[in-house]
């Protein structure tokens, strides 16, 4: 997959756009600014925009090329960010989160379990989890998404994946996507607003 997400970024253009996602950058605004973790950013989007709120930003990828737009992208703005390159599922940080989140983090069925325990586990008791990703019915649409079935989400699976959390909100919802070539059009999502249990 590396290789796929290397040719997607090498493009001259953003591909999912410069703008942070709607979903994200909502639920972020009110919150009070701390150390943020993104995981699959890609170009990096929503961690400038995170960065530019005053949050401290930890993002990671597989793709450098994906790291490298990232990067320009937050020189452009002015802003600083942490961009490492790592594998989802053996990422790690010595230091919990604030807030962790997760747009359009579609891993194959047998490891998004997996991936979702191990962001969950970074995330402080008390921190956030914003979400965001395609629900199964957006299966068929141009208007982006995995093409494979097991990849994408429904709210049971979500609250199933993320046991530990209380939701504050969770919800199917039919919206009009404007980021980037890859995600043009009406598409069919799932969101989750999440805060982690206390021990």
């Amino acid at each position: 997959m590396k290789a796929f997400w290397d040719e997607r970024y090498a493009a001259a253009d953003y591909v999912y756009g410069e703008q942070p996602n709607v979903w994200f950058a909502e639920k972020l605004a009110p919150l009070e600014a701390g150390r943020m973790l993104l995981p699959c950013e890609g170009e990096g989007r929503n961690a400038v925009f995170a960065a530019r709120l005053g949050w401290e930003v930890v993002a990671f990828d597989q793709s450098e090329e994906g790291r490298h737009k990232a990067m320009a992208l937050a020189a452009r703005h002015q802003q600083q960010i942490s961009y490492e390159l790592a594998d989802a599922l053996i990422f790690t940080n010595p230091q919990p989160f604030d807030a962790v989140a997760l747009v359009f983090a579609h891993m194959p069925e047998p490891l998004r379990a997996a991936f979702h325990q191990r962001m969950a586990d970074l995330l402080k008791p008390g921190g956030t989890l914003i979400l965001e990703g395609f629900h199964t019915t957006q299966l068929g649409r141009s208007s982006g998404g995995p093409r494979e079935l097991s990849m994408l989400f429904t709210p049971e699976m979500l609250k199933a994946d993320f046991p530990d959390f209380t939701v504050q909100q969770l919800e199917v919802a039919t919206v009009q996507l404007n980021e980037g070539p890859f995600h043009q059009g009406e598409a069919v999502v799932v969101r989750l607003l999440a805060r982690k249990n206390a021990d």
